[in-house]
């Protein structure tokens, strides 16, 4: 097996490492202070195919694979975490979701100006009774002639706010359980629709998080998104490949962290040398970059698994837990080594070790990615 990256590859990490030190590097504190969503940088991934990376270029994507979708979403976790959630979470959900189970006319209509950075995509599957629990969902649309009627709320939805367009699952038949649930495209603007509660945020403060509720909202038969009663089945099925961008953002967090502790250990002096040149410096630096290429190969492993057009709910799920906790560590191991320099904002081990917690959290927390690793293995 070759683990190299092909030279068009290489290429691709350069372009991303270099926009992003270069053009959200200087913003990243103020976009943290003032949890500010940067729409402002939206036109600038558009045209690196940023909003789109995945998807063929007939839907207005870069046309790039599951292992080009990884080496983005790690460069710019690198730098901004918060910004890397956004674009991972608008192609790996809201557009994903459209991608996979929507209708020709779907596509055309919502996906193309979501790859295009033309419009910002939400997708709401989390409700505040139904998290882990996602089948336990709440909300409900209630067929009405040729259309749709919505009411409930989702919460802890990623762009609930800055979103032009929403993919949210809602009970169409409660007596059919998880099978039960479908999935609707909902637009901005939509009457009956509108932004709740913006969270305020340990970390990934840049990144837009917020409730939306749904009040007698009522949108076409065309918006039903999948088979009706396929929602949820369809959702964990989006789930699989969005854990992919999960670990690569754990992982692009973790070189993040292990770079600047790295950086801080060779300039910082104490006793007349750099503390790098302690073993208990070293042995940190040592495991977390050891931890970190672990990490990066299962996470490439995973994405390769999807290239190849395997099912990759086990791969995935082991790729998304191993790189989300070892990135905790390497983030921790940062402020430890800044010292108290690493508690204070002047310095990124503070926001690093914030913003990685989400990480263990967001898509599936880690004892749900444990159910679901032992799943696979005890029923193979």
């Amino acid at each position: 097996m070759d683990f190299r990256l092909s030279d068009q590859q290489e290429l691709l990490r350069r372009t991303i490492r270099e926009f992003a030190e270069a053009e959200i590097a200087p913003h990243v504190r103020e976009w943290d202070e003032g949890q500010h969503f940067p729409s402002e940088v939206v036109p600038r991934l558009a045209e690196l195919g940023l909003m789109g990376i995945q998807f063929p270029e007939e839907y207005g994507g870069a046309g790039m694979d599951a292992l080009d979708y990884c080496i983005c979403i790690e460069e710019l976790a690198r730098v901004s975490p918060s910004v890397a959630l956004s674009v991972a979470a608008h192609n790996g959900l809201c557009s994903s979701h459209i991608f996979m189970f929507g209708t020709g006319d779907q596509k055309r209509r919502y996906l193309i100006p979501l790859a295009r950075g033309e419009k910002i995509g939400a997708w709401g599957l989390t409700e505040a009774a139904a998290g882990s629990d996602a089948a336990a969902t709440r909300t409900t649309a209630v067929r009405r002639n040729d259309h749709w009627v919505i009411n409930g709320s989702k919460v802890f939805t990623t762009h609930g706010r800055v979103g032009d367009l929403m993919v949210a699952m809602a009970v169409t038949d409660r007596a059919r359980g998880h099978r039960g649930i479908s999935a609707f495209v909902i637009e901005k603007g939509t009457p009956g629709m509108s932004s709740g509660k913006k969270e305020d945020k340990l970390g990934m403060r840049a990144s837009d998080t917020s409730e939306v509720v749904f009040e007698d909202c009522s949108v076409g038969a065309d918006h039903l998104l999948g088979d009706e009663g396929m929602g949820f089945i369809n959702a964990m099925q989006v789930l699989d490949a969005g854990r992919i961008g999960l670990a690569a953002l754990s992982v692009g967090i973790a070189q993040g962290a292990y770079d600047a502790a790295r950086a801080y250990a060779l300039e910082r002096r104490q006793f007349g040398r750099p503390i790098a040149s302690f073993q208990g410096i070293q042995w940190k630096l040592v495991d977390n970059a050891t931890r970190v290429e672990a990490a990066r190969l299962l996470t490439y492993r995973a994405a390769m698994a999807k290239d190849r057009g395997r099912r990759t709910t086990r791969e995935s799920a082991i790729a998304k837990l191993y790189a989300s906790e070892i990135a905790v560590r390497a983030a921790e191991d940062c402020v430890q080594i800044f010292g108290g320099y690493g508690f204070v904002k002047d310095y990124p081990a503070e926001r690093y070790y914030r913003d990685v917690k989400l990480t263990t959290i967001g898509e599936g927390t880690s004892e749900i990615q444990r159910l679901v690793i032992a799943r696979q293995l005890l029923n193979e």
